[in-house]
């Protein structure tokens, strides 16, 4: 419900100078401030965008893992990414969460972007129309949605200092594109700004911030800071409305003696405070005004497996997809038995189960004979001991006894928890007056043998078994991004030997150190077991004896969360550990292999022409499992389409460096990233921008243009079974005297027929495909070619527009 702008001005009236000011800082790490005499309430904030965790990050209280956004990009479907809204709103509603900080919507620049996996796409066109799509989803349910990192924060590498110089064409173009139909059109309640600079200015000191976001698109909503973004009074002169955490930051008494000694106009203050009231009204936190009482009833796990598959691209398929009858299955890969549903960093969700890909091949060929191979090591440093070998030793239940210690050793906190990867980010934990945090388990290991017991912080730890210390070290966190130490910090193990069945009593001492500000009751722990990766060759042959005694061998591959996640960038687009010799022997044993790449963004495919077939399934969410088996099994078709260019070299790659020289990025390539870029290359990727296959055939013909805002063509299902197509449209200027790509997407259209049957259908334009940027949105009259096909490489359609 949108609130009148007189009945929010009587509330502001009634506020003083402190009360304003107070409600633009958090009051804690997920909430803003509430204001009962105005019948104002808190409002959460949580973070998503592929799930929704809630104000606490808790196994106890688990979350709906949806896939990655990289697979629902990869649907090309705005109906899917309107779903996923609609599906991440009844889960914020679950929780009483108020505002999902997401969509991401930075592009993929460089495919070295360790955060890609949670953002759409190369192109700006295909984002905005996702991100649109999303964010009407999620408000439609009464719950903000917050399009984010505004803007051009499209790489982690020092991301809080790091200065962007691009020019204001590309700004337009392309990167702020990105943004404007979910503002524009979709009308987000939120935008979050970025930590990085923009030619010089922080992004929460930044003009841009007014202009386009205010003045061109209508934006009525709050900026919101990325937390610690906002860094000092000065912010508080430009459109940047809310800080965030709280209850500490750069505003507060600050702010208000900057107001009385007239630095800051108290007009720009009250301005702020209408924009949250107007949002606290949208969301029902204002007395007056609820959230809609009816909601849709939607399975969100079921949705969660239709998205998989919608979101999965097979890139080849040499006549093995999909299988009709098979009776012997060898499953291989680290990530087949421990999948990566999400990435790592801030969007992460705690799911109540997952489906991995040996789960779900083995429930769903129950008659079948289906192995497993490890094949090789994928995880990097330690992972969380399985719930089921851990035993509480105060409750005899399983889990462990967690312990906050104050430095004399008495107890501050104790809790029971079913998990030995703890987050403490928001919550009751008291953090900051802890000494000595302890954890202490029963863990009963599966197999016999030396294991490498350990934890994952930053700081001082000791890890004891059998009340004999083991070993006592400092773990030092690589670089300086307070987000990835906290989220993906370094680990510290010890060998044990072990024997299966028997019990090790497993206890972990870690001191904190002292810290203040917005990140000081926040720490991370992992308790566990690092990978044995003595003997590489020895996984292999295993895995090569399984595939050669099956009929057809399942290959999973992928990174890490030490490859992907937020605070750092990707060193390398190549698998890690010795993946690639694993799928040349696995495929010279047995040729009906296919291969899953289980990754976020792109990876290098060396092997790609050995193998029978190959699928991208991203990071495939909590029914992931599920999902691929429909997809090899012909239950459903794979959906996807590439957002994406997928190189065959990383020196191939046009656009790549992300690392600040001097403290910048430049954005010297101008418009053309993406397939843009090489096109303007003239080099071939392994697979183009649009392209994906499915189980069916198809022809498209009959291309024309209706007017300049839509083109009509028929699309025939020309297979012996239902299919979707993805039809792209994409325009050209032959002749130009304005930098251009070669090509650009200019509107597609998702397909669904039956064996046999054609329709005649409609493609809407992208409003701005005809335009360029230069000191506004101008015209080069003159002809223009449109192209339809299957991908950016294959247009067998074209029809010459004039335009005017």
């Amino acid at each position: 419900m949108n609130p009148s702008s007189a009945d929010l001005a009587v509330l502001l009236g009634r506020l003083t100078l402190e009360e304003k000011v107070r409600v633009l800082t958090g009051q804690d790490f997920w909430s803003t401030h509430p204001l009962p005499g105005i019948g104002l309430r808190s409002m959460v904030l949580s973070d998503g965008p592929s799930g929704v965790r809630g104000p606490v990050w808790d196994e106890r209280d688990p979350s709906l893992n949806l896939p990655s956004a990289t697979a629902l990009s990869s649907s090309w479907d705005v109906e899917v990414a309107h779903r996923y809204g609609v599906v991440s709103a009844l889960e914020a509603r679950r929780k009483d969460v108020d505002v999902v900080l997401g969509p991401t919507i930075n592009l993929h620049r460089s495919p070295l972007g360790g955060r890609h996996f949670e953002a759409f796409s190369e192109d700006p066109v295909l984002t905005a129309d996702l991100a649109a799509a999303y964010v009407a989803g999620v408000q439609e349910l009464g719950v903000g949605a917050t399009p984010k990192h505004y803007v051009a924060n499209d790489f982690e590498t020092d991301r809080f200092t790091a200065d962007v110089e691009v020019s204001e064409r590309a700004l337009r173009e392309v990167y702020l594109l990105a943004f404007e139909k979910a503002v524009s059109e979709s009308k987000a309640w939120l935008v979050m700004s970025a930590y990085n600079s923009i030619n010089g200015a922080t992004a929460t000191e930044n003009d841009l911030l007014e202009t386009p976001l205010n003045t061109d698109w209508g934006f009525d909503g709050v900026v919101v800071s990325d937390w610690t973004a906002v860094r000092s009074v000065e912010s508080a002169k430009y459109s940047q409305d809310l800080a965030m955490p709280g209850p500490v930051g750069a505003w507060g008494d600050a702010l208000v003696d900057a107001v009385r000694a007239g630095e800051v106009e108290e007009e720009a203050i009250d301005r702020k405070v209408l924009r949250l009231l107007a949002l606290a009204a949208r969301v029902g936190a204002l007395e007056g005004y609820e959230k809609p009482a009816e909601v849709p009833q939607v399975d969100g796990v079921a949705f969660a497996r239709t998205a998989a598959a919608e979101g999965s691209v097979l890139l080849r398929n040499a006549g093995e997809l999909p299988w009709s009858a098979v009776s012997q299955v060898a499953v291989i890969g680290h990530n087949a038995r421990d999948a990566r549903t999400q990435g790592g960093g801030s969007a992460t969700v705690i799911p109540p189960s997952v489906v991995s890909p040996l789960d779900g091949l083995r429930a769903a060929l129950p008659d079948a004979e289906v192995t497993y191979s490890v094949g090789a090591v994928v995880q990097e440093g330690v992972a969380e001991l399985p719930l089921s070998t851990m035993v509480n030793p105060e409750t005899g239940q399983p889990g462990a006894r967690v312990r906050f210690l104050d430095a004399e050793g008495a107890e501050l906190f104790v809790e029971d928890r079913l998990s030995s990867a703890l987050v403490y980010l928001g919550g009751n934990a008291p953090v900051a007056r802890t000494k000595i945090f302890e954890f202490h388990t029963s863990y009963t290991p599966a197999g016999s043998g030396s294991v490498l017991l350990g934890f994952a912080s930053v700081g001082r730890g000791r890890i004891f078994a059998d009340g004999k210390l083991l070993r006592e070290d400092v773990a030092v966190p690589v670089g300086t991004d307070l987000g990835a130490a906290l989220l993906s910090p370094p680990s510290i193990s010890a060998p044990l030997e072990v024997t299966a069945g028997q019990a090790v009593d497993v206890r972990v001492e870690f001191e904190l150190p002292e810290r203040g500000g917005e990140l000081g009751n926040a720490m991370s722990i992992t308790v566990g077991v690092e990978p044995d990766r003595s003997n590489p060759q020895a996984l292999i042959d295993e895995a090569v004896a399984a595939a050669a005694a099956a009929e057809v061998a399942v290959v999973v591959v992928g990174t890490n969360s030490k490859v992907e996640s937020e605070g750092y960038d990707r060193s390398s687009l190549a698998l890690p550990g010795h993946q690639d010799d694993l799928v040349r022997a696995v495929a010279a044993a047995n040729p009906r292999t296919v291969v899953v790449v289980n990754a976020g963004s792109p990876v290098l495919l060396p092997w790609r022409g050995e193998v029978a077939a190959l699928l991208v399934t991203y990071f495939g969410g909590q029914e992931y499992g599920n999902a691929l088996a429909d997809v090899l099994l012909g239950v459903v078709e794979p959906g996807g389409r590439l957002p994406t260019t997928w190189p065959r070299e990383e020196a191939d790659v046009p656009v790549i460096d992300v690392t600040p020289r001097d403290g910048i990025v430049r954005y010297d390539e101008g418009v053309h990233i993406g397939y843009r870029a090489w096109l303007t290359a003239g080099t071939g990727p392994a697979f183009a921008f649009g392209h994906g296959l499915g189980y069916t055939t198809w022809e498209l013909t009959d291309l024309r243009a209706v007017d300049p805002s839509s083109v009509a063509l028929t699309v025939r299902n020309t297979g012996d079974r239902a299919g979707k197509h993805v039809v792209q449209v994409y325009a050209e200027r032959p002749s130009t005297t304005v930098d251009r790509p070669a090509r650009w997407l200019a509107g597609f259209a998702v397909v669904r027929l039956a064996a046999g049957e054609a329709r005649e259908i409609t493609v809407q334009l992208h409003n701005h495909t005809f335009e360029h940027w230069d000191n506004g949105w101008t015209t080069e009259p003159g002809t223009f070619t449109l192209r339809a096909g299957s991908s950016v490489t294959d247009l067998p359609l074209a029809c010459p527009i004039e335009i005017r």
